[in-house]
């Protein structure tokens, strides 16, 4: 049941079955025309794109999608099962095989992530790393080249650094993406991808995504963004980004309670990868609960909101913070490198990205900040993950950037005591700013101490 209530849209599952298993000739069927395309605007405000997505009512009229739990799905006539197999028949027109393949639920989540990255189609995953994964083995075959920024989550560092050179044979270039004259030298005739972050893990480098897209479009190849940082403020695909992936148990979960990705492209790329005979998501099987996909369905809606207030919040503790004395990096602060960049790409309104760090400098002064503001002063939680409406702190380098190894952490300036703050929005600004400043306090009062214990002892 959709939105715009069509006479093709008001015929009940079974009676659209038996139109088409009847012989109906005037569709295009299959999964040829697997997503509904979201028309393009650069610079459209994502929130505005998903309010005017196609609204999944339930089965029986409710305001909520139904969840359809099937892993199976009939059909009314055996030859009908023959042309779905045969790519005649497809998810476009109601008709779904197996849940690995589509799942009504899913495929409703995808299309609400396309419209927020502005793609022609999405689906969703089982995780951001399988989302990430396969999409690289579905853009390249063995013998590949890809070209990477070295600013990335640890799990994608390793997927690309061990895993692919390992077990199919695909080679990584890391290379600053900061300096374009060394990406450009670093493709060779079997690069297939160039991949980076929006907004880096967990050292919130910020991407050029035209330029750089500009440069893998020179080579033939396939620009791959990880937007996870920046959901909403930043719109890869309007930039020239190819392809956009997510890892959606962060910001568009909101609630640390699902592991969930996304992969938003071309409608050809995502159909070629639910290919039954060539499809990296068919063939390998990262399939997204269809209870997760309703989850985070009734999420997304909300999801500008609260990006504006992670954000907001992120500005005003990194300013504070750097009054304090603090080694703060944040893209909001006017003398972040990319700063200007940022403001440049970004969609109005939004912010700056949620997260900051606090370079402490050494891992025991990280540890303990981070006991003194989860154990003390309740300013936080000492967790990986982003996106929670609590504050989450990390040391990042003894922890999601722990695949890293130490020489490729120094030479990206991934400083032993990073403190990676995924900042909340629980309680007041003020009453955890003042849960902060008691930390801070706290340390100080027990630095100054020691001298003197030394002196005595």
């Amino acid at each position: 049941m959709a939105a715009t209530m069509t006479p093709e849209n008001s015929l009940s599952l079974p009676e659209k079955r038996q139109r088409y298993s009847e012989g109906d000739d005037n569709h295009d069927g299959g999964t040829k025309k697997m997503a509904q395309s979201v028309v393009k605007k650069p610079r459209r405000d994502p929130a505005e794109a998903l309010a005017s997505a196609r609204h999944e009512f339930g089965e029986h009229g409710g305001v909520n999608m139904s969840i359809e739990a099937s892993a199976t799905f009939t059909v009314m006539e055996p030859e009908t099962m023959s042309r779905m197999f045969k790519g005649e028949l497809g998810p476009d027109r109601d008709f779904f095989i197996y849940s690995r393949h589509f799942n009504p639920t899913v495929l409703n989540l995808g299309r609400a992530m396309a419209a927020l990255e502005a793609t022609e189609a999405a689906y969703c995953t089982a995780s951001g790393l399988s989302a990430i994964s396969s999409v690289l083995l579905q853009l390249c075959p063995s013998g590949s080249h890809i070209v990477a920024s070295p600013h990335l989550y640890g799990g994608t560092h390793a997927l690309l650094s061990s895993f692919l050179p390992r077990s199919c044979n695909i080679t990584t270039t890391f290379v600053d993406i900061l300096k374009p004259d060394v990406v450009r030298a670093a493709f060779k005739p079997n690069t297939r991808v160039l991949i980076f972050e929006t907004i880096s893990n967990p050292t919130l480098v910020v991407a050029d995504v035209a330029q750089l897209s500009s440069i893998a479009r020179e080579f033939g190849a396939s620009t791959v963004v990880d937007n996870t940082f920046a959901p909403m403020i930043v719109s890869p695909v309007s930039l020239g980004a190819d392809v956009v992936v997510h890892s959606l148990t962060k910001y568009a979960s909101g609630c640390a309670d699902l592991i969930a990705g996304a992969v938003c492209g071309p409608e050809k790329l995502i159909n070629s990868m639910m290919d039954v005979n060539e499809g990296a998501l068919m063939l390998l099987g990262p399939s997204m609960d269809p209870k997760v996909a309703f989850e985070i369905a009734g999420r997304l809606p909300h999801l500008g909101l609260r990006m504006r207030e992670h954000c907001r919040r992120a500005l005003i503790y990194a300013t504070r913070m750097r009054e304090l004395g603090l080694k703060v990096i944040y893209p909001g602060l006017p003398d972040h490198p990319q700063h200007s960049l940022l403001k440049q790409m970004a969609n109005e309104g939004y912010g700056f990205g949620g997260v900051l760090c606090v370079d402490m400098e050494t891992v025991e002064r990280a540890n303990r900040l981070m006991h003194f503001l989860q154990n003390c002063t309740q300013f936080g939680l000492i967790a990986v993950s982003l996106g929670y409406y609590e504050t989450l702190m990390s040391c990042s380098g003894s922890s999601t950037s722990s695949e890293i190894s130490p020489e490729e952490r120094e030479k990206v300036g991934l400083s032993p005591g990073l403190v990676r703050m995924s900042i909340g929005y629980s309680g007041s600004l003020e009453q955890r700013w003042a849960q902060f400043q008691s930390a801070i306090n706290r340390i100080k009062q027990e630095e100054q101490k020691r001298p003197a214990a030394l002196l005595t002892s």
